[in-house]
């Protein structure tokens, strides 16, 4: 379920769970929603880019509370079993095991560290242009991996649970996402980690430690890791030679491009290129 709204006065929507409770895995991309267990629990605040896992007893109440006035979008992806841990190798059963200790139903609400991957996620969902079966399986397949990820950020940050929470305010986080988009959309110019603290008015240290916490990786790695994906599908997609796709997304080495393109796809640029042409042919 995906959700973009904005409220003209403050609301509160009480919901009661059912029987068998479903496993609800929430991103938010914009925004602040909050949530209680009854009216008078305390209140947990998913904010945007953080993730959130929700569970609760049979017949609990679960309180949403809106702010007016406020743009509010989020992908909630629901887990609903109608019978609990009847195949042991159903996800749901492996949920269960995840999130419910003894298989006894809880209340349960988990708010995540701020992770970018999933909104990258959310934003090829909304990019898939075919229809048909094709549409159906893309969209299922891209909610899979939503969900994957919200599991591993879960798991990570159980691990990472003594690790200082970062000192990023949420108008710094934003603007790390403003600079990744900015990465996807011009990954030709020579983008240097002075360059970019300078258009986002970030120290060196805020920005790595925004690119850590929302890509799990440094600034450069994941400036390479944009333009290899680009270059994936110009090799695919068009009849430009292997220099020109190098040079026309910021890489001046030949060389060193192969060298990192094989490590991701396991074959040289050119191998790929040939591959794709053989298949265009025999098609």
């Amino acid at each position: 379920m995906e959700f973009d709204m904005e409220f003209t006065e403050d609301v509160m929507l009480v919901a009661s769970s059912t029987q068998y409770t479903p496993i609800c895995f929430a991103y938010c991309s914009q925004g602040q929603v909050s949530h209680s267990f009854g009216r008078k629990g305390e209140k947990h605040d998913l904010e945007n880019f953080q993730t959130g896992i929700l569970t609760s007893k049979t017949l609990q109440d679960n309180v949403l509370y809106f702010e007016k006035d406020m743009r509010l979008k989020m992908i909630l992806v629901i887990v609903s079993p109608t019978k609990r841990a009847e195949n042991e190798n159903h996800l749901n059963h492996e949920l269960q095991k995840l999130f419910f200790k003894d298989n006894v139903v809880d209340n349960f609400a988990y708010i995540g560290s701020y992770n970018l991957k999933v909104a990258e996620k959310v934003r090829q969902i909304n990019t898939v242009s075919v229809t048909g079966i094709a549409r159906k399986l893309m969209i299922e397949g891209l909610v899979h991996l939503i969900l994957a990820l919200e599991i591993q950020q879960h798991s990570d940050d159980l691990k990472n649970a003594t690790v200082q929470e970062s000192s990023l305010t949420k108008k710094e986080r934003e603007i790390v996402r403003e600079l990744s988009v900015f990465i996807n959309n011009y990954p030709e110019k020579q983008l240097s980690v002075a360059y970019l603290c300078k258009k986002g008015g970030l120290s060196p240290s805020k920005l790595q430690e925004g690119f850590k916490m929302m890509h799990g990786t440094t600034v450069t790695d994941y400036i390479r890791d944009v333009r290899v994906r680009l270059a994936e599908n110009l090799i695919k997609t068009t009849d430009m030679n292997i220099s020109e796709v190098v040079y026309s997304i910021g890489f001046i080495s030949r060389s060193y491009f192969s060298k990192i393109f094989k490590a991701k796809y396991n074959c040289s640029p050119k191998e790929y290129k040939d591959k794709q042409r053989s298949f265009a042919i025999s098609a």
